[in-house]
């Protein structure tokens, strides 16, 4: 049995969910981790080297540790957290682990791309270390926080095609489903097509919300 167009747009549908709900939460956890991260680094407003130390060994644990295994390694926590380890709900966990830290990472090289010169300005004003990481450092890192951003949500399509191995559903799953074990050669070039106009529009609106933020 062929691929039908509407399996295809439910497929889609399932992708769109899986990299915005994950790429929510990533956010949510990587963000603040990544700024953390910055402020705790030698020399910083937050200076704690056993604590980044230590954050920084648990983000490059689970930096190293490839997607497909992660996947597989946390389906009890998944099962903990949703209730199965099979569909759209059960991918969204690990996507989440496996693109958090990453996003916390590049977080961290926004900030460490500032000018030490607004840290000194801030420092000169008075501020506070909140004042300083929320008018100073965010505002001057956002450009490049954008493209950082726009290059996280683009693994995270890549990691949830990849889902589809273990029944996580979107376009991964019907590649496999439809496109390899049943050597459906159309669905196989239908779904490459779909995850490159994808990324290509992605990384096309990344770059245009990054420079109008430069300009400003």
């Amino acid at each position: 049995m062929l691929v039908n167009g509407e399996q295809i747009i439910e497929a889609l549908v399932e992708t769109i969910q899986m990299v915005s709900l994950s790429l929510l939460f990533s956010v949510l956890l990587g963000l603040p981790l990544g700024i953390f991260l910055f402020v705790t680094r030698k020399g910083q407003i937050l200076e704690n080297i056993p604590i980044f130390t230590v954050l920084n060994g648990i983000i490059n644990i689970f930096r190293s540790i490839p997607f497909i295994i992660l996947l597989v390694a946390i389906i009890p926590l998944t099962r903990l957290i949703v209730g199965t380890s099979i569909g759209t709900s059960a991918a969204i966990v690990p996507l989440v682990f496996y693109a958090g830290p990453y996003i916390a990472r590049l977080v961290e090289s926004s900030l460490l791309e500032i000018d030490p010169g607004v840290l000194e300005a801030a420092k000169a004003m008075g501020a506070t270390p909140l004042q300083t990481i929320f008018r100073f450092l965010l505002p001057e890192a956002l450009s490049s926080l954008v493209v950082n951003i726009t290059i996280a949500t683009i693994g995270l399509i890549g990691a949830s095609a990849m889902a589809g191995t273990v029944g996580g559903g979107g376009i991964g799953d019907l590649a496999i489903t439809y496109g390899y074990q049943r050597f459906d050669t159309v669905t196989m070039v239908i779904t490459v097509l779909i995850l490159i106009i994808m990324v290509q529009g992605i990384q096309s609106l990344g770059n245009i919300l990054s420079r109008k933020i430069r300009r400003r």
